[in-house]
């Protein structure tokens, strides 16, 4: 059974590089809600000009959604240059000095991702670290360890108040707020920690998650507000900087968790929110049932291999 899946794994693995190879406009679809029509990457760079924040909301395993990561953060560097800055869900807070000195070149690839604790298919996201190192980019690893997320669903908030100053570093000021109304409703409905909203209409309804005792809108709530800090820190010192920000894109669809926290650390920021989706009605899209989402949408095509199984 092992060997099967294992097996399987590397097809997928395959599959999933060749797939990236030969990818192109043909297997993705934008769309601006403000302007009503399809659009191209250069248009949201264009929009850019008037934002400090751009929300990159993906699908975790969608092959076409890592090739447009890429394209859109080449896009913008090709306006912006030296200005941009990517921010990444997929690295804590506690390993920003390993980021730090990997993209200085002081430690070996190796080593980084070791003590970055880098996510199983950083495959998928090794391109983007690689081309801020090659441009000189800073990266921001705006998420919180989930060892304090755990603390915060299973104590609350008040149990992260006894940690350690230096513990406290790692995520955002206490207390932080917690999700309410819609957003409330879409944790109550998650499986797990996917980034695919129940109300996705091209995935089936997640069943209600049996939570016992653990607070999930608490610990959510707790990455929400902790990417939504850190890149507010950021902008802090960095007012001439655009970010780019990537996370999955529950974090950031409707323009809930970590679009809307950023307005709790700094009320001035801006920024547009991209939700990417597949579709099995591709290329032939029903642009209503998804403006809810982002300022812009992007509907990649279902028939490119996924880069790994979420099953």
């Amino acid at each position: 059974m092992k060997r099967s899946v294992l097996f399987i794994a590397c097809c997928l693995l395959i599959l999933a590089a060749n797939a990236q190879e030969k990818l192109s406009e043909k297997n993705y679809r934008v769309y601006s809600v403000k302007q009503g029509k399809e659009v191209s990457l250069g248009d949201i760079a264009a929009d850019m000009n008037n934002y400090d924040v751009l929300f990159f909301g993906e699908e975790h395993n969608d092959s076409v959604t890592h090739y447009l990561e890429q394209a859109i953060l080449r896009t913008l560097y090709d306006k912006f240059g030296d200005k941009l800055t990517l921010s990444m869900e997929m690295f804590d807070r506690d390993v920003q000095l390993v980021m730090n000195e990997y993209l200085q070149d002081a430690i070996r690839e190796k080593h980084f991702t070791k003590d970055a604790r880098v996510w199983s298919n950083y495959r998928d996201y090794r391109p983007l670290v690689e081309f801020a190192k090659e441009k000189k980019l800073d990266v921001v690893c705006a998420n919180a360890p989930s060892r304090y997320t755990n603390i915060a669903g299973r104590k609350g908030q008040e149990a992260l108040k006894e940690l350690p100053k230096q513990s406290k570093e790692y995520f955002a000021p206490l207390p932080y707020k917690v999700a309410t109304g819609d957003y409330y409703n879409k944790l109550m409905e998650m499986s797990g920690h996917s980034m695919a909203p129940a109300a996705d209409s091209t995935k089936a309804k997640a069943p209600p998650m049996p939570m016992g005792g653990f607070d999930l809108p608490t610990a959510q709530s707790l990455w929400d507000a902790t990417m939504a800090y850190s890149i507010c820190s950021y902008y802090k010192k960095h007012k001439d900087h655009k970010i780019m920000q990537v996370n999955g894109r529950f974090h950031s669809d409707e323009g809930f968790a970590v679009a809307a926290q950023l307005k709790n650390y700094n009320k001035k920021i801006s920024r547009l929110v991209i939700s990417t989706s597949s579709d099995d009605a591709f290329p032939n899209i029903k642009w209503d049932d998804y403006k809810k989402y982002g300022d812009y949408i992007i509907i990649t095509d279902p028939k490119v291999p996924r880069t790994y199984s979420s099953q």
